[in-house]
């Protein structure tokens, strides 16, 4: 079999992997809030969060496009394509690591720290401008909008609804939360799923099987969101039992307006900023908005800075591991 072929099969094999892995270590992010409110059952909502992914997938051009093409330049060759495989397998151990501890890590920066560190490793290029302005700032930005407009969002639910009866607004609000976890799986696949094809659009690009490097074929959209679904339906309940309970004791309304907040800042990131922002950081930081309309002690503060620390060494540990992995690679491609 042609070398070229069996290495592009291995990183689109690699590239699947981290899908799944992707699915049920972010299951959390669409559906934590619903199932710790009552307003939806674990199976239907990681159900719902399955399709929602799927559908979302076939949205995510824009960012599948920044993924594939956008962040660091390989030689159209075989060894290049071993930097990629190495990339991806620093992220899966990523995930499986933060996942292990029950920590929602983003497994988008995981995967952009992995493909960074092991193409630095290799000698190859990273466009540092476009790491810069389409991955490091709305790193930085999409976690506080999303805690400011929580936080906004959740101020304004109670005002408009200060008068009315808490047990009839509670089932109104538990049954806003089924659109408002729609809304959020969708953003999530949209943006996760997009992230596995760009990575299987580099391959194919780099292993000389299409000149363009933002085609994305049909199979490879509905292999990413098929796999992407699988894994959220089989649930990561350590991390959704972080953000649906650990953090703060989510009610309904609360419920409802973290994902509507953190929905919006997914939609409007990749529709129209093309902007691979992490759905977890996005969310987390919507809960903790949110919950601070309460009192700040109302919010685990120890449990959210805990987060925090796993945001900010993601990157770097998945380079790291990365480059581990290339070494032990490299004679393979």
């Amino acid at each position: 079999m042609d070398p070229e072929l069996i290495a592009v099969l291995a990183v689109v094999v690699v590239a699947m992997a981290f899908d799944y892995t992707n699915g049920f270590h972010d299951a959390a992010n669409a559906i934590a809030t619903s199932v710790s409110t009552r307003a939806l059952t674990p199976r239907v909502a990681l159900a719902l969060a399955a399709v929602g992914n799927f559908a979302g997938a076939h949205l995510g051009k824009k960012v599948a496009e920044t993924v594939g093409g956008g962040l660091v330049i390989l030689p159209q060759e075989v060894a290049s394509l071993g930097v990629v495989f190495a990339g991806v397998l620093g992220a899966i151990a990523w995930n499986l690591i933060t996942w292990y501890f029950g920590l929602p890590s983003s497994s988008s920066h995981a995967l952009f720290g992995g493909l960074v560190g092991a193409t630095l490793f290799s000698g190859g290029l990273v466009q540092w401008g476009n790491i810069v302005n389409k991955i490091i700032i709305p790193m930085v930005l999409s976690p506080l909008v999303g805690l400011l407009l929580g936080f906004l969002v959740m101020l304004a639910i109670l005002w408009l609804f200060r008068k009315g009866q808490p047990g009839k607004l509670n089932r109104g609000f538990r049954w806003a939360q089924t659109l408002s976890a729609a809304a959020m799986s969708v953003g999530h696949g949209m943006q996760d799923a997009a992230k596995t094809m760009g990575i299987i659009v580099l391959a194919l690009y780099t292993g000389g099987f299409q000149s363009d490097k933002t085609h994305i074929p049909q199979w490879v959209y509905w292999t990413s969101a098929a796999m992407l679904a699988a894994g959220t339906y089989a649930g990561g309940w350590r991390i959704i039992r972080t953000l649906g309970r650990k953090i703060i004791d989510l009610g309904p309304a609360e419920g409802f307006a973290a994902e509507t907040v953190a929905s919006a800042v997914l939609f409007f990131n990749a529709l129209v900023l093309k902007a691979p922002i992490s759905t977890t950081h996005t969310i987390t930081s919507a809960i903790m908005g949110v919950g601070s309309t309460k009192r700040l002690s109302a919010v685990r503060w120890n449990v959210a800075g805990n987060i925090v620390i796993a945001w900010i060494i993601t990157f770097p540990a998945a380079a790291a591991i990365a480059c581990l992995a290339y070494l032990l690679v490299r004679p393979l491609f």
